[in-house]
């Protein structure tokens, strides 16, 4: 419906070059999605996924620019980083039963800091080209298929195949739909928490390294938008706020819709740039509504 308005509406949406400039546009954004999923699908929250995309990519870049090391190690280097401190947060929300909301928070000024610390508030242009290639690169020559698009959809079919495949995934939806269910049936939901985070954390890594790629540059500060863009899209495509509801096909779909919300405002003309964010807003809280409505009238369990 939103493809057909926009294509109504605006001369240049639905022209070949666009549609693509919309995959490419909602690729950095799926890699984030990926592990925000199995974060809401518990019903928790993350809240550091931008800053450590930040640091991750400034870790990369520091050490191969400051330091000389060479490739791999800064790319394996920068994804242990965003790893560990999702692995750190999911230890502290479960081990001193703080909400995920609060610790993810503390995270994303540690990340923040460290990124500030590291940089020195100084953008590093020389980048690892593993980065580069991820980020910018082609397959086929200069208008050939963008790397970061596969990239995009390999991280989206990993978490699809996981959470629809895999015990730990029945696991994640377990959790989600009731702790203390799945606790009484033998799952270590602390332990499944934890794990959520670690790879929300993994994935928030490889979107600072892509992203840092595709930008041509590591940058001292996070990409605020991240954070609300992630969690709009995977709430759009109907994963539950209170989890055990949802998944990466319908990640993919609210992908899809916010990708194209956002791209076709951009190409009608008579609106106006600044109200962009506004009509965004309204449309999130009009989805966050419909969630939330859905979730406590639908079951929940998908564990059947």
């Amino acid at each position: 419906a939103l493809g057909l308005f926009f294509s109504l509406t605006s001369q240049t949406f639905s022209r070949p070059v666009n549609l693509n400039n919309i995959l490419s546009q909602i690729s950095t954004l799926a890699i984030f999605a990926t592990g925000m999923t199995f974060v809401l699908l518990t019903g928790e929250i993350d809240l550091s996924i931008a800053q450590i995309a930040a640091l991750s990519g400034m870790i990369s870049a520091y050490l191969f620019t400051n330091l000389k090391l060479e490739e791999p190690i800064p790319l394996i280097a920068a994804l242990a980083t965003g790893t560990f401190l999702g692995f750190l947060s999911g230890v502290v929300t479960t081990r001193f039963r703080i909400p995920t909301f609060m610790a993810t928070l503390a995270m994303s000024l540690i990340a923040g800091g460290l990124t500030t610390y590291i940089s020195k508030g100084r953008t590093i242009s020389q980048l690892p080209d593993i980065a580069v290639y991820l980020g910018s690169g082609r397959i086929g020559g200069s208008g050939g298929f963008r790397v970061l698009v596969i990239v995009a959809a390999i991280s989206l079919l990993i978490g699809y195949v996981i959470l629809r495949y895999t015990r730990f995934g029945r696991y994640v939806y377990m959790t989600g739909a009731s702790k203390p269910a799945a606790r009484l049936a033998g799952v270590n939901t602390n332990l499944i928490t934890t794990a959520v985070l670690t790879i929300s954390g993994f994935f928030a890594a490889l979107a600072g390294i892509v992203s840092m790629g595709r930008l041509g540059s590591a940058l001292p500060d996070s990409i605020p938008s991240f954070l609300i863009d992630t969690i709009g899209a995977v709430v759009l495509g109907g994963t539950s706020l209170n989890g055990g509801r949802g998944g990466m096909v319908q990640t993919l779909i609210g992908l899809l819709i916010y990708g194209t919300l956002r791209n076709g405002l951009d190409n009608i003309p008579s609106i106006d740039p600044l109200l962009k964010d506004v009509i965004t807003g309204v449309v999130l809280i009009i989805a966050l509504v419909i969630n939330v409505l859905l979730a406590g009238r639908a079951p929940r369990d998908k564990t059947a």
